[in-house]
């Protein structure tokens, strides 16, 4: 892709921004039938006793048997404690009976945790579970078991070498994204209505772009049981992926910290869109300072152009920081994870792990890290907090409310063009420019969602991001719902479904 410079943004989105701010808003269309009823719709239907739990779980179980060979979605069944849970335990809370999945990086007590990696797969089942994780059956959700995710949830693409690719139900060629495909591909072909994800750099957004769901990632701190995590380096966050945004902000609403001495005040349940106005940066270069590809250029025109039809003001935009020493910065810290994972493999091996234990790429960024100088960390650290105040700020500088750019500069890449046995030079340099926009919102600690809005003539969806400050979940979810009235996607469905 060529650099671009702000002028050269296109005459297109600029043309756009301009038609779109004068013109008038435009009657909502009334929404289609959708194509799977929605885990609210689900619950409520449970409620109203139009079926059961034990036929909800039944039915999902069964989804998930026929479509696990052509997706390869699931790593772990409790298809047996799902089903027993269904029929006696008589599950209480707002989603009672729903079936769900819990993402492979967690604990779920009575299933082992593999974490997508040769390294695991023999771990025995978890004994415990965090209290965000209990959270969900507290909730009523019944989890049906364990989906898939790249090694240690490292890459934007779930391809692990120990379990196989996990492929996108709207092009099985094609990547479900990641780290949180499995539960992406799950939710998008129908077989649960909702699913856990987590996010530490863009993997709630990156699968929600690429299967057409809505994917939100909350603030630093936000969720149950996160109060100690203050520092840049906190990166991950959880929460999940839904066809709904009613489904994701009620799941939000019944798991974020809202006790007396969250980090946060609690947003509560979002029920629905604001009347106030906003004001939207549109960003369209990706942190290289490179255009997208055609397909997410016409995508993010076409947000921009929406929004502001609606009568949201829109005006462009630029990074808040150096975008290529940003992701160089950014590569460093992911790299020292990387090392001090494969140094606690290696001192329960007894000897460092090779490539029959971790994927290359993996390796590749150990190595990454060894070769940096004692320095490089602190001061990549110390220019990604500059960062993360940066973008705090660059929200009031500009009066800024939103931010609108992709998720990723291209649509859903073929399976193995950005997977773990790419050779790692070449992989670092694709992932640069394909991952080009996510991260800095977990540097920030901020709040940022991939909305399905748009989806290509070969029928691929492409997502579009709107972040926020450290916070402002209500905003997006506020948003969100105007979004989903304005241009409804319930209703699509992709070639492999249930």
């Amino acid at each position: 892709m060529s650099k671009i410079t702000r002028r050269g943004l296109a005459a297109a989105p600029v043309a756009l921004v301009a038609v779109a701010n004068a013109a008038a808003a435009k009657p909502r269309p009334a929404s289609p039938q959708p194509a799977w009823p929605d885990a609210t719709e689900t619950a409520a239907r449970i409620r109203r006793g139009e079926l059961t739990a034990a036929e909800a779980v039944e039915a999902a179980i069964q989804r998930a048997e026929r479509l696990q060979p052509a997706l390869n979605f699931l790593v772990n069944s409790d298809f047996d404690r799902a089903l027993a849970k269904a029929k006696t335990g008589a599950p209480q809370g707002a989603f009672a009976g729903v079936p769900f999945l819990v993402k492979d990086l967690n604990d779920y007590r009575g299933l082992p945790t593999r974490n997508g990696t040769r390294a695991a797969l023999h771990s025995p089942p978890a004994a415990s579970q965090a209290d965000y994780i209990s959270a969900f059956d507290r909730a009523g959700l019944v989890t049906i078991g364990k989906s898939a995710t790249p090694e240690f949830g490292f890459l934007p693409t779930t391809e692990p070498l120990a379990f196989g690719p996990t492929r996108n139900p709207w092009d099985p060629q094609r990547s479900s994204g990641g780290s949180s495909g499995g539960a992406a591909a799950a939710v998008a072909a129908g077989i649960v209505p909702i699913a856990h994800a987590s996010d530490g750099g863009g993997s709630i957004r990156i699968p929600a772009s690429n299967c057409g769901l809505f994917g939100l990632k909350p603030s630093r701190g936000r969720m149950i049981g996160t109060r100690g995590e203050t520092k840049i380096t906190d990166l991950g966050v959880e929460h999940a992926l839904s066809r709904s945004v009613r489904d994701s902000a009620a799941l939000f609403a019944l798991t974020e910290d809202a006790q007396p001495g969250a980090q946060l005040p609690p947003v509560g349940l979002v029920a629905g869109p604001a009347k106030r106005r906003l004001r939207v940066g549109l960003l369209m270069e990706n942190g290289l300072g490179h255009a997208p590809s055609p397909e997410v250029v016409a995508a993010t025109d076409a947000a921009a152009k929406m929004v502001a039809s609606l009568g949201h003001r829109v005006e462009i935009t630029q990074w808040p920081e150096d975008g290529a020493r940003f992701i160089d910065d950014f590569l460093l810290v992911w790299a020292a994870g990387a090392a001090e994972i494969a140094a606690g493999i290696g001192k329960a091996m007894g000897k460092a792990p090779d490539e029959t234990v971790l994927e290359p790429f993996t390796l590749g960024m150990v190595e990454m890290f060894r070769k940096a100088p004692p320095e490089a960390l602190p001061a990549a650290m110390q220019r990604l907090e500059a960062d993360a105040l940066a973008y705090d700020t660059w929200f009031p500088a500009h009066q800024f409310d939103v931010v609108l750019s992709p998720v990723l500069s291209t649509p859903a890449p073929l399976l193995g063009e950005v997977g773990p046995s790419v050779p790692f030079d070449t992989l670092v340099a694709r992932l640069k420019e394909y991952v080009g926009y996510t991260p800095l919102h977990n540097i920030a600690g901020a709040p940022a969602m991939s909305v399905p809005l748009y989806w290509t003539a070969a029928g691929l969806p492409v997502g579009a991001m709107f972040s926020a400050r450290r916070g402002q979940e209500r905003t997006l979810f506020e948003l969100a719902y105007e979004l989903e009235a304005a241009r409804p996607w319930a209703q699509r469905a992709p070639a492999v479904r249930a």
